[in-house]
């Protein structure tokens, strides 16, 4: 009697099963709808093939289309390879790299065949049915374990040398897996569906080309990255693909220029010039923060924006972080002809690329006691990040950025209520900023980090208490855990947004962090009178001001609510006859604190509407002779349905003072 081993389903339920069976074979002894629905399968939590046979009992939980997380990975990563034969097919002597799938579809990077030049837009329709040719054939996706020689040997016969490279730099002993797909294979470690007939031929879409070295190194070959977006079904992707034309409307990159906010230019890559508007809208914003911060207990500081590399090296961040920072040489007079003379590499000096080291030499002054914690330090700090140049993206990825940054210090008997009034001040900020849907997430220990593993355990189990206590760890806020997500100091909450055209914006964060004070020699004096290591609470909200304007601008499509707009209103005449009333309306808004621009220009009455619809003017106040004579105005409200109303002066002036006041004041 062969063998026999015991598969353990989500329902409790247990199969025996023959030695060597698939999940495969688990669908098609349950029934055939669900050998016919499953897709992959989890096999002790590991995401796996429905034909790769168990090792032994087993839990298992069959992945179909309901699992849209992983189902759309599984697919995505199929599209890819289907990408990357479709190419080499149509294009011989093409050779293939990596081809991952992202957050809404897939990329795979290649190096054309020589003489050929890199792949451009005007090649996707070609590709795209060569891909629902690949996908028509329905071809096995086969798993086989390769020797490492053996695939070296491969790659390097089949002309392959980015493949050989890599696999000859994986470590000694690790399993070398590849994928056929008929005569055509890849390495990789899969999981992938059963055949390329699994994908829905209408339910992906080549969008764009770019360039990308070879391993994100400029040193290294320049390749052609093709990306794609791909989803369960053709209804799926109609979806998405009507959201990127709405995205593309709501560009704060467009939005930011037709509304003179801001600009970017290469004299300054990755940093923002503020215009006028742009930096009232910032100012209104930071303002709000600031209010909000001072009734929550926060102090606000300043620190420097130039530190010493033995700081940096103290702290950690010079290991892990020296190469997105701008390092700086110290100088030291010189002695011919007042030549400067420059330092070894201890006396460097970098911009810092976050505050929080700095905020630990605050604390370090004086003696702290027990009584005086928790200590909320705020800081809108400056802060610089070397990010490469194909990384930068508008004002939402910038190498120069405002974080809205504070840090808590605090007892262990405090975290946890110190945890739930952030959550709640959170909360507040979000919904009077128009974001009351976002989702929470406990972002685990990663695998290089600095702690020992009982460390890790109480400070992630504090998170989920805090976030339990708050009454969030629920579905209603998107509760989920990320393992190997964490900060190499500490884990982490994160708050994800939802926009108003469904997108997700990681934002705020909060971290408890107890490496830091131990490796900057932060203490304070316990009741028992012996020194005592802080918890140091890392915290923002916002992100940076810079991402989250632009957040915003997309948000409200350029529609700030009234108390943000740049420009709150603006008087437009009629007739010249109006214009000293125009200008006498403006002084009484602006004498009541509403920003407003005075439009007496000689041109068409809808001309100068349509010209404050585009620049997003939340309202438009019509004079003519009739309302100069009757002291009155017609007010237009920013959007097509808005319906024009008379009013008297005083009446829109109280009005729109009501309107224009920032949320945390109004009564």
């Amino acid at each position: 009697m062969s063998e026999m081993i015991k598969i353990s389903l989500p329902d409790g339920s247990v199969r025996e099963m023959q030695a060597g069976a698939t999940p495969a074979d688990v669908a098609a002894a349950i029934g055939p709808g669900l050998a016919k629905a499953a897709l992959a399968a989890r096999v002790n939590g590991e995401l796996r093939d429905l034909a790769r046979p168990f090792e032994g009992d087993a839990e298992l939980a069959l992945v179909t289309a309901r699992d849209e997380k992983d189902a759309l990975e599984l697919v995505r990563h199929d599209y890819a390879h289907v990408l990357a034969e479709a190419v080499q097919n149509l294009f011989p002597g093409t050779q293939i790299t990596f081809g991952p799938a992202t957050e809404d579809g897939f990329y795979y990077d290649f190096a054309p065949a020589p003489g050929r030049g890199p792949f451009t837009d005007e090649d996707l329709p070609a590709i795209e049915e060569e891909m629902r040719r690949v996908i028509a054939r329905d071809a096995p996706l086969v798993r086989e374990v390769w020797s490492r020689d053996d695939l070296i040997a491969y790659f390097r016969e089949q002309g392959e040398s980015f493949k050989a490279e890599w696999a000859a730099e994986l470590p000694e002993g690790e399993e070398l897996t590849v994928y056929r797909a008929g005569d055509w294979l890849d390495m990789c470690r899969g999981p992938h569906l059963a055949s390329t007939g699994k994908l829905d031929p209408q339910a992906f879409k080549l969008t764009r080309v770019s360039g990308a070295y070879w391993r994100g190194d400029q040193k290294n070959p320049m390749l052609s990255r093709i990306y794609g977006t791909g989803w369960l079904n053709k209804k799926q992707l109609q979806e998405h693909l009507v959201r990127l034309e709405e995205a593309a409307k709501r560009d704060h990159r467009k939005i930011g220029q037709e509304m003179d906010l801001f600009h970017l230019q290469s004299e300054a890559q990755g940093s923002v010039f503020w215009h006028a508007k742009g930096f009232l809208v910032w100012r209104q914003l930071e303002a709000y923060m600031r209010r909000k911060l001072d009734a929550a207990g926060y102090e606000e500081v300043k620190t420097p924006q130039l530190m010493d590399a033995r700081q940096w090296e103290q702290s950690g961040h010079w290991g892990k972080y020296r190469e997105n920072m701008f390092i700086v040489p110290d100088e030291i007079p010189g002695t011919d002809d007042d030549a400067p003379v420059l330092s070894g590499d201890a006396d460097l000096m970098a911009l810092k690329p976050m505050n929080c080291p700095a905020h630990v030499l605050i604390f370090r002054q004086g003696i702290k006691s027990y009584r005086d914690l928790p200590i909320r330090m705020a800081e809108f700090g400056c802060c610089h990040r070397n990010e490469p140049h194909g990384a930068l993206h508008g004002i939402m990825r910038v190498r120069q950025f405002t974080q809205d940054d504070a840090h808590i210090f605090c007892r262990e008997d405090q975290l946890v209520g110190e945890i739930v009034a952030f959550c709640d001040l959170l909360d507040g900020i979000y919904r009077d900023l128009g974001f009351s849907d976002y989702a929470i997430k406990l972002a685990l220990r990663p695998e290089n980090r600095f702690g020992d593993d009982a460390m890790w355990d109480k400070a992630e189990q504090i998170l989920r208490d805090a976030v339990q206590a708050a009454g969030r760890a629920t579905a209603e806020y998107g509760w989920e855990e990320l393992p190997g997500e964490g900060a190499f100091y500490a884990p982490k909450l994160e708050f994800h947004l939802k926009d108003a055209i469904g997108r997700t914006w990681q934002v705020g964060t909060i971290q408890a962090d107890t490496v830091l004070p131990e490796r900057l020699d932060a203490s304070y004096v316990g009741e028992d009178g012996e020194r005592h290591r802080p918890v140091m609470l890392h915290r923002a909200i916002l992100g940076t001001f810079e991402r989250f304007i632009g957040i915003l601008i997309e948000h409200h499509a350029g529609r700030f609510p009234m108390w943000l707009a740049p420009v709150q209103a603006a008087v437009a005449t009629i007739v010249s006859d109006a214009d000293d009333y125009a200008r006498e309306v403006a002084e009484k808004l602006r004498a009541a604190g509403i920003r407003v621009e005075t439009d007496t220009r000689n041109e068409k009455i809808n001309y100068k509407v349509r010209e404050h619809s585009l620049a997003k003017v939340p309202y438009l106040l019509v004079v003519g002779k009739r309302e100069a004579e009757e002291g009155t105005v017609a007010l237009r409200p920013l959007g097509q349905d808005a319906r024009q109303e008379v009013l008297g002066l005083d009446a829109v002036v109280a009005r729109l003072r009501a309107e224009a006041l920032p949320p945390d004041l109004r009564g």
